[in-house]
């Protein structure tokens, strides 16, 4: 009766899984052919808003998503390399069609505010247009999520329902977390093939249960076989005995089909366990040199959470599958083909724990990198993130260590050599491993290091200090669970430039501004190319300044042709300079033809004054940048007089000059450039009020009344000079009004322009004012010498060379843009302006 009720059992059982399983390919085939979008839409109201948030970020709103599904859905997004710059204009594409649906489906959208906000997201959209292969990984991202999540709804049915009696999906919502010790999250990135991963080890699992069933009935039936043996033919029971041979013949090869099965799903399970973790590496590397990349202003995701899930799941199923192997072994004994598999986990266990590259481990991970210029004796500080944290065993606290390293030394970790060497006494070099329970992560933070002092290299030709690169080198030794013996591993930080003093600064930001730039993947640390094209230089300097800004204006084509003119030293307006290599040199060894500066020292000092003084202008437009003296005169000369421009200063770091057209005596005109306003000056005077108070500039280029466009800048604020003495360009008015509280008159800071230099000045030496109740106001007796504006007329040649399509057709009037000698203002009106000033 026993043996019946179990026979019975298992042949309902297997009745009951095969309806089961057709139902599930009913459903699966079902989804194939329903739209991903219209699968994912049906669960929406069942995700958690930060899933939502997670799913859709703000770089790619879900709008998008509703309104372009199908277009999104019908492209080659996994087609992709996004570690390739030779498919960027494949991506650039891809956004400039999405920009273009986006804004025709905002067209024709009856509603007001969908149409408004269509419309701006697809201006916001423009972001990706300087990194457009990060659109093409968000958009795969996203598809990849939205699959895995419908995946994981079909897992909740494998596991949790027993039978088919729901005809619908569960919600995520009610989706469990665990699956036989396996983690499955929506926050996973890249792992499309890991729930196959997974469900091959159920298998396995499975087919072991089976195993072990089969086993226990043939057992059972030989035990029942024994008494018949030897007994007559004729014996009524023969009939039985044969029946029962029958029954364990069919057991034994049930039992052989699923040990053979039960190995090659091993097999197959151990081949999507090596791919799962080349692409989890190779997510690794690619997170890495995202890092590397942000240095210069490149998007960057630092979110490590999903990569430690990813680890923390593989981890799991190499568990799980050294199990399995061990009970194989056990059953079917000790052979070559498991030695192999067996070898094969420790050696994936060794990449995944251990080292898989030159000088880094998969698992250990410098979240936050320490400052890539550093000046000795000040505080910096570094985050140190260990991606399987919640494996380590518990006990004996984890200590991590760091230590300063060269170049030569990084190059030699690759090899297995570990540098004995100090080069450099670093303080509070040592951190606690530490779990945080609340963001799931498990990091040594190191505070307050400092570098006391460091042993410089033997330097070759003309390279100076502040092109030594050096690491930092962080080591620990760790336990996992489940393993037996510990791991040492270690990890490097990005190359870092030492110096000692302030003034170096800028040249050692040069440095780590190259090397982030240009240099390859999977480089031998930390070797750059000597040369690059310009276009890889032109965009670096985009992506810096807009990084540096803080702003989404980026140099135009314009903007770039002038800076590669400026580095080339070539004035041609018509040269494509795209493929010219720029060198080391040209960008910071090598001054400037005419200059006591560098490239490099130039553009970031013109980085440096729009940060702080002009971001909101250049935001808006309102400064042309970076142009030459010979396109400034093509834009420039049949405008009306008074028509300006703000350009980039070329001759001074950190300013900006005002280029505008005036009128000469003998009714010809001329093009005047303002001595260029420094951080200094507009600290003083904001640039808006500057352009309010030089009368002579009325139009901003094109044609915009000046007055117009920079009125928000108007401010008309009172300042207090430190110095009693200011340069020339500036004048002061004291007005008779009340006090300040602390006993001074306040005075307003205007600007005023020479219009010939060497004329009298237009400034004014305030003099010192008494705190005395009783105020007076002393006019100065003599006026001093010296400009008050330098405005240098920049002559015009008549026989200008012919430009292609990157500027406007020229014309030069030889002798009405030529400057007047004898152009000047008379003296007499020029005190008169003084007085009303």
């Amino acid at each position: 009766e026993s043996k019946a009720q179990t026979s019975s059992a298992h042949t309902e059982g297997e009745q009951s899984l095969h309806v089961y399983k057709s139902w599930l390919q009913r459903e699966l085939q079902s989804c194939l052919t329903m739209a991903l979008w219209m699968q994912i839409s049906q669960q929406l109201p069942n995700l958690s808003n930060q899933t939502l948030m997670e799913l859709y970020p703000d770089s790619f709103p879900i709008d998008v998503r509703h309104y372009l599904a199908n277009w999104i859905e019908e492209q080659r997004w996994e087609d992709f390399d996004t570690d390739s710059l030779e498919q960027e204009p494949q991506a650039r594409r891809l956004l400039e069609q999405m920009v273009e649906l986006l804004q025709e489906v905002a067209f024709h959208n009856p509603n007001v505010v969908e149409k408004v906000k269509l419309q701006h997201i697809s201006r916001n959209m423009s972001t990706f247009q300087t990194q457009p292969l990060q659109l093409v990984r968000t958009v795969r991202d996203i598809l990849r999520r939205e699959r895995l999540l419908l995946r994981q709804a079909s897992l909740y049915y494998v596991h949790v329902v027993p039978t088919p009696n729901r005809q619908a999906m569960p919600p995520f919502t009610q989706m469990p977390t665990p699956i036989n010790g396996t983690t499955l999250t929506s926050r996973e990135v890249n792992t499309s093939d890991l729930d196959t991963l997974v469900l091959k080890v159920l298998d396995i699992q499975s087919c072991r249960q089976q195993i072990h069933q089969l086993q226990e009935e043939l057992n059972w039936e030989k035990q029942e076989a024994e008494p018949m043996q030897g007994q007559n033919d004729l014996d009524p029971k023969h009939a039985d005995q044969v029946t029962k041979q029958t029954r364990i013949a069919q057991l034994e090869y049930k039992y052989q089909e699923c040990a053979k099965k039960r190995v090659q799903l091993l097999q197959e399970a151990m081949c999507s366990l090596e791919q799962c973790q080349t692409r989890l590496i190779h997510r690794i590397k690619s997170w890495r040199w995202e890092q590397l990349r942000s240095t210069i202003g490149l998007a960057f995701d630092d979110n490590l959470l999903p990569l430690q899930t990813w680890c923390e799941q593989l981890l799991g199923v190499n568990g799980n599958l050294r199990q399995e192997l061990m009970l194989v072994k056990r059953d079917h004994g000790s052979v070559e083909q498991f030695h192999l598999l067996e070898e094969n986990l420790s050696h994936l266990l060794q990449l995944l724990i251990h080292r898989y590259g030159r000088t880094c481990n998969s698992s250990l991970v410098v979240e936050k990198q320490p400052p890539q210029v550093i000046k000795t004796q000040s505080k910096f500080s570094s985050t140190v993130r260990y991606l399987l944290g919640e494996k380590v065993a518990p006990g004996k606290p984890v200590l991590l260590k760091a230590q300063i390293i060269t170049e030569t030394q990084a190059r030699n970790l690759g090899q297995g050599v570990i540098p004995t060497e100090n080069v450099g006494e670093l303080i509070n070099s040592t951190a606690i491993l530490e779990h945080n329970t609340a963001s799931k992560s498990t990091c040594a933070t190191f505070r307050n290091m400092s570098i006391r002092k460091i042993k410089r290299a033997d330097r070759k030709g003309s390279e100076s200090v502040t092109e030594e690169k050096f690491a930092l080198l962080f080591t620990t030794e760790i336990v996992i669970t489940g393993c037996e013996s510990p791991y040492c591993v270690q990890t490097i930080s990005l190359p870092v430039v030492i110096i000692v003093h302030g003034s170096q600064e800028n040249n050692a930001m040069a440095t780590v501004i190259w090397d982030c730039a240009f240099s390859e993947p999977n480089r031998i640390p930390f070797v750059v190319p000597e040369r690059v094209p310009w276009s890889q230089m032109s965009e670096a300097l985009s992506s810096k300044f807009m990084s540096e800004v803080q702003t989404s204006r980026g140099l135009d084509r314009y903007n770039l042709h002038c800076l590669a003119q400026k580095i080339f030293d070539k004035l041609e307006i018509s040269e494509d300079f795209n493929k010219m290599p720029v060198s080391w040199a040209q960008f910071n060894k090598e001054v400037l033809p005419g200059r006591t500066f560098t490239f490099w020292q130039w553009f970031e000092g013109v980085i440096d004054l729009t940060k702080k003084c002009l971001k909101a202008y250049w935001t808006e437009g309102l400064i042309f940048g970076f142009i030459g003296k010979q396109h400034l005169h093509v834009i420039l000369q049949n405008k009306p007089n008074g028509t300006f421009l703000l350009r980039f200063s070329d001759s001074e770091i950190g300013g900006i000059t005002i280029a505008y057209v005036d009128v000469c005596e003998n009714g010809g005109r001329k093009i005047q450039n303002i001595q260029p306003f420094t951080k200094k000056d507009l600290d003083s005077a904001g640039l808006g009020d500057r352009i309010r108070d030089i009368k002579c500039i009325k139009y901003v280029y094109p044609d915009m009344p000046k007055n117009e466009v920079f009125k928000k800048y108007f401010t008309g604020k009172y300042t207090r000079p430190s110095q009693p003495v200011i340069r020339g360009r500036q004048g002061f008015s004291v007005f008779p009004s009340a006090p300040n509280p602390d006993g001074y008159l306040p005075f307003k800071l205007t600007t005023v322009v020479d219009p010939e230099p060497g004329s009298a000045t237009a400034s004014i030496t305030p003099q010192p004012v008494s705190l005395d109740p009783i105020y007076s106001i002393q006019t100065p007796t003599s006026l001093p010498g010296g400009p008050a504006a330098f405005a240098q007329p920049y002559p015009v040649n008549a026989s200008m060379p012919s430009q292609d399509d990157l500027y406007p057709p020229m014309l030069y009037p030889a002798e009405s843009m030529r400057p007047d000698p004898q152009d000047h203002m008379e003296l007499e009106d020029f005190l008169s302006t003084l007085n009303k000033l």
